[in-house]
């Protein structure tokens, strides 16, 4: 029993923690990328840069903070900044539809065209971004660093493998659980937001229904900067702030929209998890865990790992493939908000 236990304290250390923080901040990011295209009917490749963009903002008000002595105690001081780093986020995505997006709204341009568009947007934002804080780490974590340490957990469990979980995950899922809940509550209890829903499923009816269209595109442009710039702070704060890693987590954030159904909130939520879990579990070593519960002939020498964590990313992707091809519509099959 004793050897289980280690095993299955092993797995939540490396495997069920991470993946549940992971999976919160890959399915505030899916969230995002549904919402715009729900709403707009195009997929916006800037949206990795985006969420750089406001972790950007963020990071730089939470070194000001830091300079001038305010924390937020046991918390990260990045929370504190967050909401600037929100303000200006949102305002960089609407001045973005003013200048750019709008004009091919009017036009009726093909979704290819935004998709491009898009494709430009994020080469702006990715040299603005390196251009403003460097295209190097930046550590910006504050505050308790463990909420629960692994040595702690040994003493009050007397178990040989420790469970650690860090200050920021528990800020992440937390957050997450908060932010999806309101949107939620947003989409389906207020005017707007069903406003928003109903231009979603019915952009001429909504019309005829007196639904002001530019209302419904600033609200969704400012949720998607919202959600953006959580997504990129919480990642940042539970990693490290890198520009570059942003790009990379276009993939799984995708992966995670499209294996949920795209333009369903609720599918772009389960996807997050779904692609979260499947990189973590995958690139996890398992000798370890093998050792606790197999007999001691079977005791594995290798590390007993599908794949190094450096190719995390093809979990995705390999993913992404597979659902296209077996249900390109998703688990939720890509309905509507």
């Amino acid at each position: 029993m004793t050897d289980f236990l280690n095993a299955l304290a092993l797995l939540g250390n490396f495997v069920i923690v991470p993946g549940l923080a992971y999976g919160s901040q890959l399915a505030l990011g899916a969230l995002g990328v549904t919402m715009v295209y729900a709403v707009l009917r195009f997929s916006n490749f800037a949206h990795g840069e985006t969420m750089s963009f406001g972790a950007m903002v963020t990071i730089l008000v939470t070194w000001w903070l830091q300079e001038r002595g305010v924390n937020f105690g046991p918390l990260p001081t990045a929370l504190l900044a967050l909401p600037i780093g929100i303000a200006g986020t949102v305002l960089m995505c609407l001045l973005s539809d003013r200048f750019v997006y709008r004009y091919y709204r009017r036009e009726r341009a093909a979704p290819v065209t935004y998709l491009i568009v898009s494709v430009g947007i994020l080469f702006v934002l990715s040299g603005l971004v390196r251009f403003v804080i460097g295209p190097q780490d930046r550590i910006f974590a504050d505050g308790e660093r463990f909420i629960m340490k692994a040595r702690a957990f040994k003493q009050m469990t007397g178990l040989e493998q420790g469970l650690a979980i860090k200050t920021t995950q528990g800020v992440t899922v937390v957050t997450a659980v908060i932010v999806v809940a309101v949107i939620f509550w947003f989409l389906n209890r207020t005017r707007t937001g069903k406003s928003m829903r109903a231009y979603s499923d019915n952009e001429d009816l909504a019309l005829l229904s007196g639904v002001s269209p530019d209302k419904v595109v600033l609200v969704s442009w400012a949720i998607a900067g919202t959600l953006a710039t959580i997504a990129g702070t919480l990642y940042g704060l539970d990693k490290s702030f890198k520009p570059f890693t942003y790009f990379q987590l276009l993939l799984p954030i995708f992966a995670a929209a499209i294996v949920g159904g795209i333009g369903h909130p609720v599918g772009a939520v389960v996807g997050g998890y779904v692609v979260a879990f499947s990189e973590v579990t995958v690139t996890y070593a398992y000798k370890k865990f093998l050792i606790y519960i197999v007999p001691e002939s079977w005791e594995p020498e290798g590390l007993v790992q599908l794949l190094s964590t450096e190719y995390k990313f093809a979990v995705s992707f390999v993913i992404l493939v597979v659902v296209l091809l077996i249900r390109p519509t998703g688990i939720f099959k890509g309905k509507v908000l």
